[in-house]
């Protein structure tokens, strides 16, 4: 029959009881982390993805428009200097 150790048996008791305070403190500091991330990207002024997408495709469409303009004034150009020669 072995016989248990009051030592060992405390010493077992406050490494689980360590552990379970470690668990609690590191769920803790990620949940003050988290928070803090939060408050600090709200704090800034970051558009979502559809405000980018969005004027993504405006500053897409402005360019579109662009080259179109520059091909149709390069045209009247030449028309007006076949006319003047």
């Amino acid at each position: 029959m072995q016989t248990r150790n009051k030592f060992f048996d405390d010493m077992s008791q406050l490494m689980t009881n360590a552990m379970g305070v470690a668990q609690g403190a590191k769920t803790e500091a990620e949940t003050a982390f988290k928070s803090f991330v939060d408050r600090w990207m709200a704090d800034r002024d970051f558009v979502t993805r559809e405000e980018f997408d969005a004027v993504r495709a405006m500053a897409q469409k402005a360019r579109e428009e662009n080259t179109a303009l520059e091909a149709r004034i390069a045209a009247l150009e030449a028309g007006l200097a076949k006319k003047k020669g």
